[in-house]
């Protein structure tokens, strides 16, 4: 693995999201961290057993690597189900509320998705003055987080909404049952759209959800558009969930992105 604590993080962006006024985002994956071992580089999760002091200094440089003017980086207790945060100030690190989204107005505050192969997803205003950030597994994604994040914007004054979905599971890694794939079906039949079965022949089906996550996201009228990247495929890129549990390393990093407004007021438009 290539040294991963050579410089300050600089996220991967999404062009349509970052063509919004007034704020920054980024997708962050190992590189530019302290953390060594199983969490070599950037984890920026408090939830892992890493070094405490570690994950603060990983995410003090994925703060500074988003924006100079994002004063704070808040994240979530996320519980994989559909509750919506509105911030209106930063909470300490320890008092993270229970919920999978955010949305804000407020300049300088950072909203921080942690991820290990669920889909990290940053959303903005068109004219940059709300921004959303939601962690979507396929718990929370079948289960309306999504639809919430984008209800919780529009009910702020939110329109024209852009999303940029970030590097998640890909299908190619993403190995599923029979009952996983019955749940989807059961919520809408064209769901089977978003499982393949394996080139090779037989075995389980395998399912695309970063393309579940932007279809929902379409259908409910936001611009959307995904980085791509494999979590679990590209080990000197992203931690993976699915890595570790089939290495049975017993824990595992977590990857960041985040969202920022950078601007004190919202641009007309």
């Amino acid at each position: 693995m290539t040294d991963l604590a050579a410089a300050l993080p600089t996220p991967v962006t999404e062009a349509g999201l970052a063509a919004v006024p007034g704020i920054a985002h980024g997708f962050f994956g190992r590189a530019g961290g302290v953390s060594g071992g199983i969490y070599a580089g950037l984890n920026a999760g408090f939830g892992s057993r890493d070094r405490a002091a570690d994950v603060a200094e990983n995410r003090r440089r994925a703060r500074c690597g988003l924006d100079a003017r994002a004063a704070h980086l808040v994240t979530l207790y996320q519980v994989h189900g559909r509750d919506v945060v509105r911030v209106e100030a930063p909470w300490p690190d320890g008092a993270s509320p229970k919920a999978d989204a955010m949305v804000t107005r407020q300049p300088g505050i950072a909203l921080g998705v942690l991820a290990a192969d669920c889909v990290p997803v940053l959303l903005a205003a068109g004219n940059g003055s709300v921004i959303g950030a939601a962690h979507a597994g396929w718990r929370g994604a079948l289960g309306g987080v999504l639809e919430a994040v984008v209800a919780a914007m529009r009910a702020d004054g939110a329109v024209d909404l852009r999303a940029a979905v970030g590097p998640c599971i890909a299908r190619a890694s993403y190995e599923v049952g029979a009952e996983f794939r019955q749940q989807f079906l059961a919520a809408d039949p064209a769901n089977d759209r978003f499982f393949a079965e394996p080139e090779t022949g037989g075995g389980r089906p395998h399912f695309d959800l970063a393309g579940y996550v932007v279809a929902r996201l379409a259908g409910l009228g936001v611009a959307v558009a995904a980085t791509g990247g494999d979590t679990c495929a590209e080990e000197d890129r992203f931690f993976s969930y699915r890595r570790s549990c089939q290495r049975a390393e017993g824990d595992y990093g977590r990857n960041l992105s985040a969202i920022v407004r950078t601007a004190g007021r919202a641009q007309q438009g």
